[in-house]
């Protein structure tokens, strides 16, 4: 007799698998590339970060490509902070200030000692965290950015004196960052900001005067510095089985309403027969991949088949509504095998006691289409 504890048992276990995800949840790493990666939502005190970092800079105005270079270079301090909201994208604002030197005049005469601050916020987007699989303990990270903000450039009292200029900024740049520890890194940054021509009260009709930065410094993260991974779920599916349970659990109130005993029958005589209930293992569509959530089944299996004399037929199926019949085919054995090696290489059990079988699409086990990405496992007696 088919017994309804072990169908209660084997779906109770599918659904406290499911479950129990979320008590392991990936932490600080993931398998896809982040930009096929679903992240859990960060709450607002976590991943943030500050740096500081200085360096040297660069005015690019009218005729400053007259002077020495060394002349040119200016103490370019910077700091900034901002924030993660996924392995790949952060928001930052960052402050920079300090000297400036302009020129004047033929041959870069005259030299401005320009007293200047600006701000501007960014987007910054983390390439090797988009583009491969996200690991928080990463040695090397580039980070492009874009941003924009705002310059002022405070008035001369020297010898040339120029009243105050400010000016909107776009801004982009270059973000390396090499891992230190859980909480610092070491970053080098080269970025650039176009500001309008007369920044630096030289008017030579030039599109745009400029500023290029280049600094090195810290990175000191604040809060929670790993993300958490989203292990995505078939819903339907779960709720399809909770509905099976919900049917069983009905089912066997209603048997337990009949009467112990039946004296004016006559006693019945039980027959012991071997009749086992077959155990399952779902598919997402278009894959052979067994996913975590499935894990259950099989390890039921593998012990049912440790502790019983009893060998295993293994039909791998596809749904009727995807793909060709070929190719259906194909699919579903590599869904059967797929099964049958677990069962053989994580479990210990004998190749020679499971049967491997593929039906495709021109079987349908189930009536839901869905269901039909299955691999089958029942006892061959």
């Amino acid at each position: 007799m088919k017994t309804k504890f072990f169908i209660l048992a084997l779906l109770a276990s599918f659904v406290y698998a499911v479950e129990a995800q979320e008590f392991q949840p990936q932490i600080g790493y993931s398998n896809e590339a982040g930009y096929k990666t679903n992240f859990k939502k960060n709450k607002a005190r976590d991943n943030w970060f500050i740096s500081i970092a200085g360096g040297a800079s660069v005015l690019l105005g009218d005729q400053n490509g007259e002077a020495d270079f060394k002349n040119r270079l200016n103490f370019a301090p910077q700091v900034s902070f901002g924030k993660w909201f996924n392995p790949y994208l952060a928001f930052r604002a960052q402050l920079n200030g300090g000297i400036l030197h302009g020129f004047e005049g033929d041959n870069a005469r005259y030299m401005q000692h320009n007293k200047y601050f600006a701000a501007h916020v960014d987007l910054l987007w983390d390439v090797t965290n988009f583009w491969a699989p996200y690991r928080e303990s990463k040695v090397f990270r580039l980070i492009p950015w874009v941003g924009f903000g705002y310059a002022q450039r405070f008035k001369t009292t020297e010898a040339l004196e120029r009243p105050r200029t400010e000016s909107p900024t776009l801004n982009a740049g270059i973000l390396t960052a090499f891992r230190l520890s859980k909480r610092v890194d070491l970053n080098v940054e080269i970025q650039g900001s176009l500001l309008n021509e007369q920044f630096n009260r030289v008017d030579m009709y030039h599109l745009t005067d400029g500023i290029v930065q280049l600094s090195a410094g810290l990175t000191f993260k604040l809060g929670k510095t790993d993300f958490e991974v989203l292990e995505p779920m078939d819903y339907d599916l779960l709720n399809d089985l909770n509905s099976q349970i919900n049917a069983l659990r009905a089912e066997n109130d209603e048997l337990s309403k009949r009467p112990v005993s039946c004296p004016e029958c006559p006693e019945a005589v039980t027959t012991v027969v071997n009749n086992y209930v077959d155990n399952v293992v779902f598919f997402r569509i278009n894959s052979a991949k067994i996913d975590k959530n499935q894990h259950i089944n099989i390890y039921n299996t593998a012990e049912f088949m440790k502790q019983n004399d009893t060998p295993i037929k293994v039909v791998g199926y596809a749904d009727k509504k995807t793909g060709t019949s070929s190719y259906n085919m194909s699919l579903s054995e590599k869904r059967a095998r797929a099964v049958a090696k677990e069962l053989i290489e994580k479990y210990g059990i004998a190749s020679d006691r499971i049967t491997i079988e593929w039906k495709g699409s021109d079987e349908q086990p189930y009536g839901e289409n869905s269901w039909n990405r299955v691999v089958i496992m029942s006892a061959n007696d």
